[in-house]
């Protein structure tokens, strides 16, 4: 069984599980998908069989980035000047970029996940959520085997979010006849890829999330379905919610969509919601009571230009806080590393604004691994300690980047950032990255297919 000595680690962010803490020149030792020990002087006579000797010096060792929210599909719709937020009002963007999405084939599913994973692995992340929820009736139904299959491919640890919009537009939604689903159809869906694809054992490559798009997109019933079967089958819920959609419930429902979720069940430990921008103080204590977390999606505020979440607020109630990129859509980036820069700057911009103060730096960072892995339900990743999935990055910290910075550790991304892939990225144990190279993998032939299958996209 193959393992590393990652030898003479500048620093090691280490959590045994009473918060993170550095840990200078120290050796870290692997055994096939864990982590065995971390300290000093581990070169054991003999090592390990297998164990392969890294250097690590100057290195600074994180635990690996914990992606939760993403819409991989959307990768092949961005940096397009006809779809700039800035020059279309919502509507209108919704109605151009909708057409495209249902336009979308099998292959480009497949490839846009290989992109957008890849970009992530660059950049320290090993675990990825996506929430999937195109499903154009001419691609089919096997649009998320095929993200296991890129996960597989790339050695990434994926969950997938199995997503679905059951109301037509003619009934309120925004969503094209081309991309609509039965409830039947969804939740069948759904059962047919846990069955297929879930493992919740320990060190779990697959799993899958029951995650309808959205309220506002979505019969009553396809939430009360997914809760049953999500609860049934012990997974995960996911959904957006509170970003700009509380009025349109309201109408519908009597209700703003915190409280319509939580009368539908669609709510607790095992449920986390996305973006939760436009929630009330009361809304958040309410999801804080009941155990729901939220995926903060920083870098769509820059591009929609709506209210900066009140992360300060969810801290002081409690809220369990994940980070994650979000679509291409709304961000044209796949870079969880540069959200949680992102994410620390846009709350200390509107710092005099807010009732409770700015988190820490060492909470962003938090919110990107054993926050993210919270609302994953993952005990055995986010942190770095013997007994832990070996998911981890590293950077060479003896660069003119990182001057002046290198006595915090903690506190380098969300302050500084970086501005550049990882030294490596090793993922349940396996290095997926290193030297600017995918191991055993030829990025450029990953590149040229990508950009055929984008070719064939109608704008």
């Amino acid at each position: 069984m193959t393992g590393y000595l990652l030898k003479n680690c500048a620093a090691v962010i280490v959590d045994e599980g009473n918060g993170p803490s550095v840990r200078r020149n120290v050796d870290l030792l692997t055994k096939g998908p864990a982590i065995q020990a971390i300290g000093e002087n581990l070169s054991l006579d003999p090592l390990p069989e297998g164990t392969i000797v890294q250097d690590a010096s100057g290195w600074f060792v994180y635990p690996g980035l914990v992606n939760t929210h993403h819409h991989f599909f959307q990768c092949f719709v961005r940096n397009r000047a006809e779809l700039d937020w800035t020059k279309l009002s919502v509507i209108e963007w919704l109605d151009r970029i909708y057409p495209i999405f249902s336009r979308l084939t099998e292959d480009c599913f497949y490839h846009s996940s290989v992109t957008a994973m890849a970009e992530m692995i660059k950049h320290g992340c090993t675990t990825a959520f996506d929430h999937q929820y195109c499903f154009p009736r001419h691609a089919g139904k096997r649009l998320i085997d095929r993200q296991f299959e890129a996960a597989d491919l790339l050695g990434m640890r994926f969950h997938a979010g199995r997503g679905g919009n059951t109301l037509p537009k003619s009934e309120g939604s925004t969503i094209p006849d081309a991309m609509l689903e039965t409830t039947d159809e969804f939740i069948a869906d759904c059962a047919r890829l846990i069955d297929s694809y879930h493992d919740a054992g320990p060190f779990s490559m697959r799993q899958v999330v029951v995650a309808p798009c959205q309220p506002v997109n979505c019969y009553r019933e396809t939430f009360v379905e997914s809760v049953a079967l999500a609860r049934d089958r012990r997974v995960q819920l996911h959904t957006h919610v509170g970003e700009g959609e509380s009025p349109v419930i309201e109408a519908r429902h009597g209700m703003r969509t915190v409280d319509y979720c939580t009368e539908l069940g669609f709510a607790g430990p095992d449920t986390f919601y996305a973006h939760c921008w436009e929630l009330t103080h009361d809304e958040l204590r309410k999801m804080a009571a009941s155990g729901t977390g939220v995926s903060h999606c920083p870098e769509p505020v820059y591009l929609v230009g709506a209210e900066v979440t009140d992360i300060p607020a969810m801290q002081a109630f409690g809220l369990r806080i994940g980070l994650g990129c979000d679509g291409a859509a709304s961000n044209d980036n796949s870079n969880l590393m540069h959200c949680i820069h992102s994410a620390y700057m846009l709350q200390c911009l509107t710092a005099s604004t807010r009732q409770h103060a700015v988190p820490a730096p060492l909470d962003f960072l938090q919110y990107a691994t054993s926050g993210g892995a919270s609302l994953l339900g993952r005990t055995d990743i986010g942190r770095l300690a013997p007994g832990m999935a070996a998911d981890l990055f590293a950077i060479d910290s003896r660069r003119m980047d990182y001057v002046g910075t290198r006595h915090d550790p903690l506190s380098l991304i969300a302050k500084v950032g970086i501005g550049m892939p990882t030294d490596l990225t090793m993922i349940n144990g396996r290095i997926v990255w290193q030297g600017g190279e995918f191991t055993g993998l030829d990025e450029a032939a990953l590149f040229a297919a990508a950009e055929a299958a984008l070719a064939t996209v109608e704008f």
